[in-house]
Parts: C-alpha cells; structure tokens; sequence
C-alpha cells in the first residue's frame, strides 16, 4: 500500500516545491492542506493531476480552527507529515503579532494533538525557523542547533513556540516529531515580502517599463547564508526518510554567505539595466532584526548526508527568471 504524506502549506514556494520533489521521487500519495482562499499560482502546474486525483489531493484546512484539523487528519490519515503551513512574514508579525501567534503556535499544537489522536505513529516534520536564534553575537557564529533563543519579531517568538510544541509531543507522547531550523531559502516561488524577491520582482518591472529604475530597500547590512528551495525540500525528504529521531532538532542551510547588499547587488549584475538607483523605504525596515544568520549544519549532515546542490548564483537567476516570467505576463503588480 503506498504511502500517504499530508503537507500543510502545499501552496507556498516550500510546499510546492516539496510536492514537487515527491511526485518525482516516491510513489507516496499527497494531501496538501490550504485554506480555501489560499491563492493557487504555485500549484498551477498540478491542477490537471489534482483534478484527476492523480497521487495529490488538496484538503481544505486552517490551523486556527481546531475542528479543521481533525477533519484534516482523520481523512488524510498520514504516514508521513510536513508541517510547513505558517503566518510566515517576520515584518507582518508586527503589525498582526496576535493572529501570528495563535498560528504558528496554537496552529501547531491543534495540529499534533489530531495527528496523536488519529495517526500517532506518523512521522512528522516540524518547520521551526532559524529565526528562533534571532540576534547573535559574533562570536558564537556559526549558529549550531544548542545556540540561545534571541528571537527578534513577533514570527520569531512564534516559532519559538512551534519548536518546543513540536519536541514536547515527542517526549511527552512518544510520537516521531521532529524540528528544524531551516536558514534563509529562497528561489522561483518565493513570496515578494521577503527581500530578495522583491528586489528580484522590481528589476522585473523595472525590465519591462512598469517601474521606475528605483528598488526599494530595508536593511542591506544583516548576513545571511543563502540555500536553494529545492535544496530544501530535499533535505526534509531525507529528515523524515533517513533513520528519524524522535525529538530530534536540526539546523539546515546553505553553505554561501554574505550581506543582503551583496545579494541585491548580484541580482542587480544580471541585468542589462545599468542606472538602477537603490532606496532606503523606510517601511521596508523591521524595528530590530535577526542580522546574523549563519548556520553550523555539521549535525543534520552526520545524521543524512544531506549537502546543498544548487549555487547561490544560480538560485539568484532562477529567482529572478521566475520573476521575469510573471512580469512578462502581467506587469501590473504592486511595488512591495
């Protein structure tokens, strides 16, 4: 009998691409969970396989309601688990810290508490975020998974709370949770609230005449160490897959490092635009930030052999081919 996985969150960049990643790779059959205004864009490509029931199935579900989830869980009946599915915009947590809690924290906890009524044995994947780790100081860089929480935004401290929700099932009930702390990803997909896909969807618009050659920027001067989504999905293929540990925690990332600035500036090299302006917006600021993220994967890659594939420069000209491919076919987008 195959295998069921339920991703929660299939309709954003990870959730996608992991669907992706399994209907390639396993004979699984997948249940991804999305509210039922979640927009479809990134699933497009599936809607002739989920129409036909073709392996993917798409359940209607929100972590806010808890009669939700058990539905959710009882008609999935998962082997397998994915929870991805969060208010996930470190900047809108602070103007919407209460809905951004009861998500990501009660959300999870509603979650584990159907998936240990229905499916106690299913293996499940907790996305916590490096965020917990928030502002480090230098000298404890790189971040391995025993670093202080320091969390830096109301998101962050929510994950805070799906991570320890996530190791408490684990310890207190025995179930095969475990937790990772997943460092800056990005790449086709990506919603334009994070930095380097904004900057990448302006330089798009900017290409095609929709914008003035101006990009609007936050803070250029946080380090980040940059992965592949596609990297992503398949170390968490390999986490739930390669010999899982209950109660397990893992920092996951990429191996190339450097400044937002450096990263904007990569993009901006791509194009054949040559009097880009940059301009600090002072919306585009977070009241304080998570300015050192550097992640020490050492125990992840003892435990799967899991190594990132894809290089930044390649992630940063996929981001914005994919960015290119939108605002060629519809310019009229919001400068955010």
């Amino acid at each position: 009998m195959k295998k069921r996985v339920l991703i929660t969150g299939i309709t954003g960049m990870v959730g996608s691409h992991l669907a992706d990643f399994i209907l390639e790779n396993t004979d699984w059959e997948i249940w991804g969970m999305a509210r039922w205004r979640s927009p479809l864009d990134n699933i497009s490509h599936l809607v002739e396989r989920i129409n036909k029931k073709d392996r993917i199935n798409i359940i209607n579900g929100d972590l806010r309601d808890t009669l939700s989830m058990s539905h959710v869980v009882e008609a999935s009946t998962p082997d397998y688990v994915f929870h991805l599915a969060a208010q996930s915009y470190p900047k809108t947590s602070f103007e919407s810290p209460i809905d951004t809690l009861d998500t990501n924290i009660q959300g999870t906890e509603r979650l584990l508490a159907a998936l240990r009524r229905y499916t106690p044995e299913a293996v499940i994947h907790i996305c916590a975020s490096s965020e917990v780790f928030g502002r480090v100081p230098a000298e404890k860089l790189p971040i391995n998974e025993e670093c202080t929480f320091h969390p830096a935004s109301p998101y962050a401290i929510s994950k805070v709370g799906t991570d320890l929700v996530g190791r408490y099932y684990a310890e207190a009930y025995g179930m095969t949770v475990m937790t990772t702390r997943m460092f800056t990803h990005t790449g086709p997909r990506r919603g334009d609230v994070f930095a380097e896909s904004t900057f990448a969807k302006q330089i798009a618009m900017i290409e095609k005449g929709s914008q003035e050659p101006v990009i609007k920027v936050g803070n250029l001067d946080s380090m980040r160490t940059w992965a592949d989504v596609r990297d992503a999905v398949r170390a968490y293929h390999m986490l739930v897959t390669i010999n899982p540990q209950p109660g397990a925690y893992y920092n996951i990332g990429g191996q190339f490092s450097c400044s937002v600035r450096d990263m904007l500036n990569t993009l901006i090299s791509y194009s054949d635009v040559k009097n880009i302006r940059i301009e600090i917006d002072p919306d585009r600021m977070r009241p304080i930030d998570a300015d050192l993220q550097v992640p020490d994967t050492t125990k992840f890659q003892k435990h799967t052999g899991w190594k990132p594939n894809i290089t930044f420069e390649q992630t940063m000209q996929d981001l914005l081919g994919y960015w290119r491919e939108k605002v060629q076919s519809n310019p009229h987008f919001i400068c955010r």
